[in-house]
């Protein structure tokens, strides 16, 4: 986070938290003051602990109250995580000491590491997935329980798999955390910037082409899956994508569109734009560090940034977060990262597969149209 006077983006600390937390019998205690247990804990959909350590502990050592916070969660679930903050790694305790007796695994991960996936990348690490061979079915991978589409990705991917007859494995992150510990040797990412490492990739779902390649190779591995319906269903929804787009671009031009968010979704959410509505790519604005692509990506993780990418453009459509929209202006806003603020939002929204990509153009054609009507 280096270098930001508005960062946009969690830190190291809260990409461990968001990873942890998913795992519903694993409790989750950060180490530290209570300015860095509120952000993940406000935003989190999950019950997460703090030791919300004072000057106190800091002068003379937090061993006492880590002991305390740790012994009132025992037998409430199989596993204790505890992240540390930057103000215990810069004070340098002996962490490892002080949990020889409790059952609990040290996440190191102070926000001055990095990013949220930077930190995310660490909670797996520490928690050590082991893949079983012999265990029948797919990992799904890449859930962050702080992305809006979490539960929406979820349900989407389940759905499909199931439709395929395809075994479900672990689910990083989410469900057990034992099953962290038996995963299959095959997995099906949903977020290209949150790959666990854990199995064989297969393939992603993030797009409607990704889907379709991501289902024709595990037809392959497993002999009883039945992939027909997925692929039809995906030709379906790219049928009624493409319909609704050129129904909309005879009435209108082709929009001009700047977005912002994690590079994996930033990038397909370009990608769909510019195949099916012949759209104008002004600005993508990625939050975490950007990989090689065919559009021009920049990192740009702080308000100022985002200001900057936005003088001089006037585009008729904004993607991104809460933030964006507060610059939006007039052009139609579509959120695709957190936060999400302002809004009611109880449907589980995805991202991913036929459903996810249905979704998001159902919702951008109509906040354009909106727009329009509102110009009249």
């Amino acid at each position: 986070m280096r270098g930001c006077d508005n960062p946009l983006w969690p830190c190291a600390m809260a990409g461990a938290v968001s990873c942890l937390s998913g795992f519903g019998d694993l409790g989750v205690v950060i180490h530290g003051s209570s300015g860095c247990y509120f952000y993940p804990a406000s935003i989190l959909p999950r019950t997460v602990y703090g030791t919300q350590i004072l000057e106190r502990e800091v002068i003379f050592g937090s061993e006492e109250r880590v002991k305390e916070v740790i012994r009132e969660l025992e037998g409430r679930y199989a596993l204790i995580a505890l992240v540390t903050t930057c103000v215990p790694a810069v004070i340098g305790e002996d962490m490892q000491a002080m949990l020889r007796e409790v059952n609990a695994v040290i996440v190191d991960a102070p926000g001055f590491l990095g990013s949220m996936e930077t930190g995310y990348r660490i909670a797996l690490e520490a928690l050590k997935p082991r893949v079983d061979p012999g265990m029948e079915g797919v990992n799904i991978d890449g859930l962050n329980l702080m992305d809006p589409f979490f539960d929406g990705n979820l349900l989407e991917a389940k759905r499909l798999l199931i439709s395929a007859v395809i075994p479900i494995a672990t689910t990083f992150c989410a469900g057990s955390v034992e099953d962290v510990w038996r995963a299959g040797p095959l997995t099906l990412n949903l977020n290209p910037d949150l790959a666990s490492g854990a199995g064989e990739e297969t393939g992603s779902l993030l797009g409607l082409h990704e889907t379709s390649g991501a289902f024709r190779r595990l037809e392959r591995r497993f002999p009883d899956a039945d992939v027909s319906s997925v692929l039809a269903e995906v030709e379906r929804a790219e049928e009624k994508v493409a319909y609704a787009c050129d129904k909309y671009l005879k009435r209108h031009d082709p929009p001009t569109a700047a977005i912002y968010g994690n590079f994996a979704y930033a990038v397909a959410v370009a990608q769909w734009l510019s195949e099916y509505l012949d759209a104008t790519i002004a600005f993508i604005g990625s939050r975490n560090d950007p990989r090689e692509s065919r559009f021009g990506v920049k990192r740009c993780p702080d308000l100022s940034m985002v200001k900057e990418s936005l003088e001089g453009e006037k585009p008729d459509l904004i993607l991104g977060s809460s933030y964006e929209r507060s610059l939006a202006g007039e052009a139609a806003f579509v959120p695709i990262t957190l936060p999400v603020r302002g809004q009611i939002r109880l449907r589980s929204r995805a991202l991913i597969g036929p459903e996810g990509t249905l979704s998001l153009f159902e919702e951008l054609l109509n906040a354009l149209m909106n727009r329009k009507i509102g110009e009249r």
